[in-house]
């Protein structure tokens, strides 16, 4: 059976290596010149089932406004013409209740947590290398009012199973050296110590030179147009003048899979969601973080890559732009440079920013579709690299008739379609 994945970014990739570790015949589709190329090239680093919750949650409409007048501010909408940006607001709005909440992040927890431990088989199998490390998350609070409603977090993560510390000052030193530097700056903390880090674009071509061996073929620089759809199947993928023919497909594009499907009857509630990161190289290894540490009053993501230190933040409403805007790069200066003053030398930073595909209430959409033999893999948002392998194994497993490990029937985009 030939299966056909449209798109290489770190999804895209773990799709193919687990559809080829079936004993299907797998190609990739990309327009990028390679593997990881856009939503995976920069991101924060952090795969952290712990940190898996939807954005959508009871009070955040009141916090989001308050965010949108900030200085350095994590949230920016810009004043866009764009019905389908707004019908996405309004699904974001309707999912912040407290039931809506509880459901939406133990679909995330569960799948986090899953794909987690398929990416530590996948490196025990493999033995492949990423400047990951085991050294879990620190959620770091600046002030006592962030502390104080700690609970807050807490009372879902033990709903869920999930291994936590609350940390004084001293606690968070203890967990990250180099804040001793600047102990007057937190309060305390919460330790997530199941979380990992690692570089997902390192991953993504050493995993992608993997799926090779495997015998899956790669196909870059190719622009898709359309699906050509004939008695209610795809019957092929049209990329100029080429087709590309398959048994099964596999939609992971990321942002830009909805346009695809929707002439199709398929309607995807997946929209851009613009975040920028800086990558610099570590100056004083004492004076760097050894993990990820998660400044909570900038949501701002600051992680240990080797000898870089990566930073991560920001959720912009700004459509497909992919415009580099210094009022975001100065925010995650102001982040870095306050915690970490001595560990990364700012002034050979490099600025990135790409667009996460984000759902509404938070959960990827994994699975079916109407059309029997098109499947997707999409809408993962900030967790993209968190939830990669659980949801390629995850649909290796619906495409092979297998049942898979954990349960699947809410990650479809039947639950849009009901």
């Amino acid at each position: 059976m030939r299966i056909l994945v449209l798109g290489s970014g770190v999804v895209g990739v773990t799709s193919a290596y687990y559809l080829a570790k079936a004993g299907y015949a797998v190609t990739v589709i990309d327009r990028q010149a390679g593997p990881g190329r856009e939503t995976s090239f920069a991101n924060a680093g952090q795969v952290s089932p712990g940190y898996a919750a939807p954005w959508a949650a009871p009070g955040i409409p009141v916090k989001a406004m308050k965010w949108l007048l900030m200085r350095h501010r994590p949230l920016v909408l810009w004043p866009l013409l764009e019905p389908r940006l707004y019908g996405w607001l309004a699904r974001m709005l309707a999912n912040c209740t407290e039931e809506a909440y509880a459901r939406n992040k133990g679909r995330m927890v569960r799948l986090a947590e899953y794909s987690r431990d398929v990416l530590r088989d996948l490196r025990h199998d493999t033995g492949i290398a990423y400047d990951h490390r085991e050294r879990g998350t620190l959620q770091l609070f600046r002030t006592q009012k962030q502390l104080d409603h700690v609970g807050d977090d807490t009372r879902v993560l033990d709903a869920y199973g999930v291994a936590y510390a609350v940390l004084d000052r001293p606690g968070c030193v203890a967990a990250e050296p180099a804040l001793g530097a600047v102990r007057e700056k937190i309060v305390g903390g919460l330790r997530l110590p199941g979380d990992e880090t690692g570089d997902a674009h390192l991953f993504t071509r050493e995993l992608a030179a993997l799926c090779e061996g495997l015998g899956v073929v790669f196909h870059y620089g190719v622009t898709i147009d359309d699906l050509e759809v004939d008695g209610g199947r795809v019957a092929a993928v049209r990329a100029g003048l080429e087709r590309f023919r398959a048994d099964a497909y596999v939609a992971a594009m990321g942002s830009y899979t909805p346009a695809l499907l929707r002439p199709h009857g398929i309607r995807l509630p997946v929209y851009p969601v613009k975040g920028y990161s800086l990558t610099l190289p570590v100056s004083d290894p004492d004076a760097a973080p050894i993990s990820t540490v998660m400044d909570e009053t900038f949501k701002v993501g600051i992680t240990r890559l080797g000898d870089r230190i990566r930073v991560g933040g920001t959720a912009e409403l700004a459509s497909f732009s992919q415009t580099l805007r210094g009022p975001r790069r100065a925010t995650l200066e102001r982040s870095v440079g306050d915690l970490f003053p001595r560990g990364g030398k700012l002034s050979e930073a490099s600025f990135w920013t790409g667009l996460r595909p984000m759902t509404p209430d938070g959960t990827p959409i994994v699975g079916a579709t109407s059309l029997p033999n098109l499947f997707t893999n999409t809408g993962h948002g900030t967790l993209g690299w968190t939830m990669a392998c659980g949801s390629a194994r995850l649909l290796a497993d619906l495409i092979s008739g297998r049942a898979p490990d954990i349960d699947h029937r809410d990650l479809a985009q039947a639950r849009y379609a009901a």
